[in-house]
């Protein structure tokens, strides 16, 4: 229930209270949406095909010269850069390799994680069935493997001829340089300078014996693998938490939304405390609360308390409610002059008005059209009283024929006691005479 543009705004957005208050009233909206949510979640769980996740570690291990160093920092202690041998596990000549040896179209994407602070791959592989996902998770670390040893391979081979190459020209060079040695006199400065330069070529020719020499004993070692991937015996996907738990959730929103957007369109009062809440109007008395027998004591002491004269209004809203449900119990206790607005001259004689509330069917834009109409005309509210009883009741009469009530022998213009004796009205049940 939205509170009305004619009534001074009493609701704070971040008030907990207001929020608190909207669940209470809402609260089957809530329940609901969230019953729906999750029903929604386990339904779409229960339809979702299962997944399984099969995983291969692999330990990579370096191979040779041509490995990227890594930084050593927190996250990675290793040397090597295994954050790139993943990224050269998911690529597509790891896949054709794995493809082959799969004798298969195209396998599964592969994910691949590396563990902070280790040089161990994981290799992951989702598929509906068990056995196809370890096949496959198998299948990429093998072909990872293969491909990095084709690679150092090919980098040594590569480097070996480079070196080759290189101790080929230093042996020519050294030759030339020892015919020039045998043709220079001794002591001369061309047999010096060629005795030098003879002297840095065999150190070149040693240096570059020596890494050829390195380069091809040294063993391709790409990497082992420490974990087989076995068929996975219960699936990874769907989850249960995750489906229950985004439908519980989903359906607290769509309810949540609801009900503010309910809570903003309806505007009909159903509780005395509505009536506090979105008017800002005291409520006096409430005749269909589980007291209602000390209502008319009550509310009669409320009354006058808060009656600046003689003469009370009582608006019925809605109008077709009738004002008998206030009128009767206060003609009995309270010395006032009760109008009812069925005389023409009602509205210009009251001293103040009491509002009569029919709740379930009254709205807060109907109490703010009673609020406007009695203000132009200068009749203070000075409350409100809810009910429940919206059989409507036929104003009773006491003799004159526009059917007002006065309680306190107050007499119509223009007429004598005589002629408008003030006929007794009905005693609610529990009053004595």
């Amino acid at each position: 229930m939205s509170l009305s543009p004619d009534f001074p705004g009493r609701r704070h957005a971040t008030d907990l209270a207001d929020h608190l208050s909207l669940v209470r009233r809402r609260w089957l909206l809530f329940l609901g949406f969230l019953l729906a949510g999750g029903t929604a979640g386990l339904a779409l769980l229960r339809f979702t095909p299962a997944a399984y996740t099969a995983t291969t570690q692999v330990l990579v291990a370096p191979v040779g010269v041509q490995d990227q160093n890594n930084q050593v920092t927190n996250r990675q202690r290793e040397p090597l850069n295994l954050d790139t041998e993943a990224q050269i596990a998911q690529s597509s000549v790891v896949a054709d390799k794995a493809a082959k040896d799969l004798k298969t179209g195209t396998p599964e994407p592969v994910e691949v994680s590396v563990p902070p602070n280790s040089a161990v791959l994981w290799i992951s592989v989702t598929a509906a069935d068990p056995a196809v996902a370890a096949a496959q998770s198998r299948a990429y670390a093998h072909a990872y493997l293969a491909n990095r040893t084709e690679n150092a391979q090919a980098t040594m081979t590569a480097q070996q001829k480079a070196m080759l190459v290189k101790l080929k020209q230093v042996n020519t060079a050294l030759d030339a340089v020892i015919k020039e040695l045998a043709l220079a006199s001794k002591g001369s400065i061309e047999h010096t300078i060629a005795a030098h330069r003879q002297s840095v070529l065999n150190r070149q020719a040693y240096s570059l014996t020596l890494k050829y020499d390195a380069l091809r004993t040294v063993a391709i070692t790409p990497g082992s693998v420490i974990s087989q991937a076995t068929p996975p015996t219960v699936p990874s996907s769907p989850s249960l938490p995750l489906y229950l738990g985004t439908g519980l959730m989903i359906g607290l929103l769509l309810g949540t939304a609801t009900a503010y957007a309910r809570d903003r369109l309806d505007t009909r009062l159903r509780t005395a405390a509505d009536v506090e809440r979105l008017t800002g109007l005291p409520v006096l008395g409430d005749l269909s609360g589980p007291l209602r027998q000390r209502v008319p004591h009550d509310l009669a002491s409320a009354v006058l308390a808060a009656c600046p004269g003689k003469r009370l209004l009582v608006r019925a809203i809605p109008a077709e409610l009738g004002a008998t449900p206030v009128v009767g119990p206060l003609a009995v206790t309270a010395p006032l002059s009760l109008l009812t607005g069925s005389d023409v001259g009602d509205l210009a004689r009251a001293d103040a008005a009491l509002l009569l509330v029919g709740l379930r069917r009254a709205t807060s834009a109907q109490v703010a059209a009673a609020v406007r109409h009695l203000g132009r005309h200068n009749v203070p509210i000075i409350g409100v009283v809810t009910t429940r009883d919206l059989t409507p009741r036929p104003e009773p009469v006491d003799g004159n024929p526009l059917g007002k009530l006065v309680a306190s022998g107050e007499l119509e213009p223009g007429q004598s006691g005589e002629a408008a004796p003030m006929t007794s009205l009905p005693r609610p049940p529990g009053t004595s005479a």
